[in-house]
Parts: structure tokens; C-alpha cells; sequence
């Protein structure tokens, strides 16, 4: 059953799978594996960063703090809009040469990010350094999932992501401490040399190969009419959301709710970034297993440490614990949900990874809005946390609904039809 699992979610791009394993050295799938990682980890710094120089940008092109979180704003709609109308334009594209054109305009909108005279043009840098994100994470759980061999999606799913979720422990708080030490420019700059090294890792360690061919863009629009893909993509728009209600509000978690030093901040961020990392390694192994128990699993035990973490948040001990436990059991359900899309379109893997982001970059904005929204509404500072529980138990709730009436729960156990498993 595993098997058919993961062949109808990448039968075309996986059809050759175990003969290139047998045929390739272990140390060369190895090195493709780390290109593909060092390019997540140089878009999950520049994109994390950003908010870690916000105050340093905004005083230098002379913004306001609400002005200048249109800068933030600017990559996420790159993101969005990046990553279905790059994914289906290129969709007859190898995924080989779709990564590397990816990659070298990432490289192309930090550069003119670290260049940029003003804030219109920061602005518009931060977009086209948007643009590749999604389709980046698509085309590479794809090339991930070539290398790894059949019936490990969700594990290639998770390798692509270990890039991001690492660049939240080390790569954000380096590269802000080098904006607070030598600017912010030079900030986005040093991602932007990052990133060349990883264009040159990807040109050199991506293999060459028909088998990672792309596909009739028709048939990756087909996928997005389907109600089950467009159900998930909600669930993971929605639940997600707890992710982001709770990491905008750390700072005032430590400096207002605990009267904490800022300096714990960095720590505290540096945490729920552990946290994601760990939850990632097991929800990518999950996914392989039971990607249904993975989504609703992570929902669920999500939801116990949120309770928690609005109860018990005034202490420092409870709140870290909780952070940690947030990013991990969040992370555990994100590969499944990956997963899961593949296999309710598994002629359009390269889109749905690609379109897993972008929700994931709606449920930024979900979240985030939802945490300021209970604060305003004077619920208190720890109140972020019951507006995540909210978007979780939405997510999880629809997405119950989704697997009874549409037949979701069938992508944990049946079996691949054979059309589908030797279709190219």
C-alpha cells in the first residue's frame, strides 16, 4: 500500500526512480539533496531577515513601521501570485532548468534589494524576490522525490523544507545580525552571494535527465478545478494560520506578558525555529506512512499546546516550552498536507507544491492578522494564541468534513491505479 501511495502522487516524474539509485553514486543523490537544501535555506533567511531589519530600512529610506511593512507584504504577494502563474508557465520545462531559472531570479531580487535607492524600489525588489519562492519548493520536492526513490514523497517533501526551517534557527539571525553590525544592504547582499552559490550547487548536482521532464500545462490546470485540491489548499491556508498568530507576537510574549530581558527574543525565535525543524523530520517520515493521520495528528496536538500556551504563557518556563511545541506539531502536519495534494492530483506534483506554499504565505497573512485583531479587540497579548487555536480547529474541522465527503481518507491505504503508475 505504501507503494501505490507514493506512485500515484509522482508517477510521472518517479517513473525511473529505482534504476537511477542503483545507477548513481549515493555521494552524488547526496549532493543534489544539499543543493536543493542550500536553495530553501537561502529563501527562508531572506524572507525571515526581512523582519529582523524592518527598523533598519524603515529609518533609512525614512518609513514608518506601518509603511514599511509594505515591504514585507510586497515578497508575499511575489510569492503568491509567483507561484501558480510561474509553475503553469512553465510547466513544459524541465524541472532541472525551471530550478535554475528560479534560482537566478531570487538571486536577481536580492541583489537589487541590497541596491535599491528607495522604498518604492525595495519594494518592487522584494517582489521579484517573491516571485520564485513557490514554484522553487514545488518544482524541488519534485527533483527531491526523483533522487529519494518511490514511496518517500513526503520525506522528499520534508528535505526540500529542512532548508527553510533551518534558515529560521541560523541563517535569519546571522544575516540580521549583519544588518544591525554592517546594514541592511549589505544584509541582502551577503543572500544575495548565498544564493549564487546555490545556483552553481544546483547547475552542478541537479541530474540530467528526460525523467524530470515537464508536463502539458493543461494538465496542470486540470488539477486546480478539482474541489478536493481546492479543499486542502484551504486547510492549509486556514490551519496553518496558528503558526504565524503565535511567531509575529513573540516579542511581546517575552517583553511584555513575562517582563523578560529582549534579549531572550532571539533565543525565543531561535526555539521555534528548533522546534519546526524536528516537527518537519517527523511529519516528512509520517507522511510517507499515513499523510491523513500526519495533517490531523499535527492539528490536533497543535491545539492542545496552543490551549496551553494561553493559559500558561505568563511563564517563561511554560512559554518556551510551548513555542517549541508549536513549530514542532505545526510541522509535523505541513509534508502531509504536501502529500496529500500530490496524490488528489498527482499529474500536477509540480503545481501542488507550488500551491501549498502560497497557502502556506496566506495563512502568514491570516495569522498574523488574526493575532492583531484579538489584541485590538482587548483580549490581551497572549490572545494571538486563541486566535491560532481558532484558525487550527477551522482547519481541522474542514478538513474532517473534506476526507468523509470526498473521500480524502482513501490516499492513506488505497492502492494507485495502474494507469496512473506507469503513465509518463
Amino acid at each position: 500500500m505504501g507503494q501505490a501511495m507514493h506512485e500515484q502522487a509522482f508517477a510521472a516524474q518517479c517513473a525511473g526512480v529505482s534504476r537511477h539509485a542503483k545507477a548513481d553514486e549515493r555521494g552524488g543523490r547526496h549532493l543534489t539533496l544539499l543543493a536543493l537544501t542550500l536553495g530553501s535555506f537561502c529563501i527562508g533567511t531572506s524572507e525571515f531577515m526581512s523582519m529582523g531589519v524592518l527598523q533598519l530600512f524603515a529609518s533609512d529610506l525614512h518609513l514608518s513601521l506601518p509603511q514599511a511593512t509594505s515591504v514585507i507584504t510586497a515578497y508575499a504577494i511575489g510569492v503568491l501570485l509567483g507561484a501558480p502563474l510561474i509553475t503553469l508557465l512553465a510547466a513544459r520545462l524541465n524541472r532541472r532548468t525551471l530550478l535554475l531559472l528560479l534560482a537566478a531570479l531570487f538571486v536577481i531580487g536580492n541583489a537589487l534589494s541590497a541596491i535599491a535607492p528607495n522604498a518604492p524600489a525595495l519594494t518592487a525588489a522584494r517582489f521579484v524576490a517573491g516571485l520564485p519562492h513557490g514554484g522553487y519548493f514545488g518544482a524541488g520536492a519534485v527533483v527531491a522525490g526523483y533522487i529519494v526513490g518511490p514511496h518517500q514523497s513526503g520525506r522528499a517533501f520534508a528535505i526540500v523544507m529542512t532548508g527553510l526551517t533551518v534558515a529560521t534557527i541560523v541563517g535569519s539571525p546571522i544575516a540580521t545580525y549583519l544588518g544591525q553590525n554592517l546594514g541592511w544592504r549589505d544584509a541582502y547582499l551577503a543572500v544575495a552571494g548565498l544564493s549564487v552559490l546555490s545556483l552553481l550547487a544546483l547547475w552542478l548536482w541537479i541530474p540530467r535527465t528526460d525523467a524530470l521532464g515537464g508536463a502539458p500545462v493543461t494538465r496542470e490546470l486540470s488539477a486546480l478545478a478539482q474541489l478536493p485540491v481546492l479543499l486542502m489548499m484551504i486547510v492549509a491556508a486556514i490551519g496553518v494560520g496558528s503558526i504565524f498568530a503565535v511567531y509575529t507576537f513573540i516579542g511581546p510574549f517575552i517583553t511584555e506578558v513575562n517582563r523578560a530581558d529582549g534579549d531572550l527574543i532571539p533565543w525565543a525565535l531561535a526555539l521555534f525555529g528548533i522546534g519546526m525543524t524536528a516537527g518537519n523530520i517527523v511529519g516528512g517520515r509520517l507522511a510517507d506512512a499515513r499523510p491523513i493521520l500526519g495533517v490531523a495528528g499535527g492539528f490536533g496536538a497543535a491545539l492542545v499546546v496552543l490551549i496551553a500556551l494561553a493559559l500558561g504563557g505568563g511563564d517563561l518556563v511554560v512559554l518556551m516550552a510551548c513555542l517549541f511545541g508549536v513549530g514542532a506539531c505545526m510541522m509535523v502536519a505541513i509534508p502531509a498536507i504536501q502529500v496529500t495534494l500530490t496524490r488528489l492530483a498527482p499529474d500536477a506534483p509540480t503545481l501542488m507544491g507550488a500551491m501549498n506554499l502560497a497557502a502556506l504565505n496566506i495563512a502568514n497573512a491570516i495569522g498574523a492578522w488574526a493575532g492583531g485583531f484579538s489584541i485590538s479587540l482587548g483580549y490581551g497579548l497572549l490572545s494571538p494564541a486563541w486566535a491560532g487555536f481558532a484558525c487550527t480547529l477551522a482547519g481541522l474541522l474542514l478538513f474532517g468534513l473534506s476526507a468523509r465527503l470526498l473521500g480524502a481518507s482513501k490516499t492513506d491505504h488505497g492502492p494507485a491505479p495502474a494507469e496512473t503508475a506507469h503513465k509518463r
